[in-house]
């Protein structure tokens, strides 16, 4: 990955050795032509000043500091500073963007400062088309292919742990993960929600829903179905300790191809008839679907279909759920921004966290960013990969960069 900003490859292991005098402190010989006494500020400022001034720095700074001496290194490194840094930066959700190749690596895009990083994946994550879901910080990957893998990262720091086995079937026709971390302990739950297909019949489906808790480091199957005329799918999210995933049609007998089931995680012990308890309707024919928490907020991107042809996309909605019931259209894709993008499909790449969500139609790097609070539409800066060949595929996923955090 030639000519992008690269911080992850220098990381903090990269510190020059102790060469017996403090940093800066070095000087030539034009600067001494008096004799006078050289002051480092570096040697004069206790360890808790110096502290307070390098937790001010953005995310990727703090990491090129930590290659400026061995009395830095440590101080970036202490687990004081760590948890420092975190009331004191407001970091903004960076968006990792990857290929449709098999490496697992790609580039992040910082909003504050507007630059793209080249990071690697853990090295446990062998591509980056994994199943991804992200909470606080933490970034949670499962296999693509028998769906047993599954790793709980903070692609920042490298921190990495594998979770034990999820129960229920290994390879099932469709999965959806996603994550909530609780701010205050840094306990997190870890959902799959698995679907497959009742064999020769294509309007039953068996659904089943396992829920991992970090305390316990155990995972419980909380719901076993048979779904008649809906199937599930690939697109789930935790709010307020709700989960929320998308269920698609079977047959033509649905007025739109997608509904919501919500489950209440509190309520561990089986439950049965998950769709007269939980479901709720789309807002409109939609082409797609893509679910969010933003701040508490149950947030819904989807792409808006015709009436009378649902696989052909006319604009891109975002809505929230209120009362956990009714959705209210909060911003439509203005006309250029929608335009901008070429030809999009009738399914596209949506992830966002905070006030920020982010849109990358799957065929181009392009990529769009909007500002919930702010009501504001932004295309980030140019991301330094560039298409080689015409169905190359781009795809991504947005993070809290956060140092504190481990799971």
């Amino acid at each position: 990955m030639k000519g992008e900003t690269s911080w992850v490859s220098h990381f903090l292991d990269e510190v020059p050795k102790d060469n017996g005098f403090d940093s800066f402190s070095d000087i030539d010989d034009e600067g001494n032509k008096d004799n006078l006494p050289v002051i480092s500020i570096d040697s004069i400022l206790p360890d808790d000043l110096l502290e307070r001034i390098l937790v001010y720095l953005p995310i990727a700074s703090i990491f090129r500091v930590g290659c400026v001496c061995k009395r830095w290194h440590e101080i970036v490194n202490s687990r004081r500073f760590l948890w420092n840094v975190s009331p004191v930066l407001s970091q903004k959700p960076w968006y990792f963007m990857f290929t449709s190749s098999d490496e697992p690596v790609g580039y992040a895009y910082d909003p504050v400062l507007r630059k793209w990083y080249g990071i690697e994946l853990p090295y446990m994550v062998k591509t980056s088309r994994w199943f991804i879901a992200s909470s606080c910080g933490l970034v949670c990957f499962m296999d693509n292919d028998s769906r047993s893998e599954l790793y709980v990262c903070n692609l920042i720091t490298k921190c990495c742990f594998r979770l034990c086995e999820p129960p229920g079937l290994r390879f099932c026709d469709y999965s959806a993960l996603s994550m909530s971390v609780d701010r205050m302990s840094t306990n997190y739950t870890v959902t799959v929600v698995k679907s497959k297909q009742v064999p020769d019949n294509y309007f039953q489906w068996d659904l089943s829903i396992h829920v991992y808790d970090s305390v316990t480091m155990m995972w419980t199957t909380t719901v076993t179905e048979m779904l008649t005329g809906w199937r599930g799918g690939d697109e789930s999210v935790i709010c307020n300790g709700v989960l929320y995933f998308l269920i698609f049609s079977t047959g033509s007998f649905q007025e739109n191809r997608h509904g919501l089931v919500s489950y209440d995680l509190s309520t561990r012990s089986p439950v049965r008839n998950l769709l007269t308890r939980g479901f709720i309707a789309v807002p409109c024919s939609l082409t797609c679907g893509r679910l969010m928490n933003l701040n508490g907020t149950l947030v819904l991107v989807g792409g808006i279909g015709k009436p009378d042809r649902q696989d052909i996309i006319t604009g891109i909605g975002i809505w929230v759920l209120e009362n956990s019931k009714e959705w209210q259209e909060v911003a439509r894709m203005p006309h250029r921004f929608f335009q901008g993008f070429g030809e999009l499909d009738d399914v596209f790449a949506c992830s966002g966290t905070d006030d920020l969500i982010y849109i990358q139609s799957y065929g181009a790097p392009a990529l769009l960013v909007f500002d919930l609070k702010k009501n504001q539409w932004k295309w980030s800066q140019k991301c330094p990969v560039t298409k080689r060949f015409p169905l190359q595929l781009f795809s991504g996923f947005c993070f809290e960069p956060r140092l504190e955090i481990s799971p």
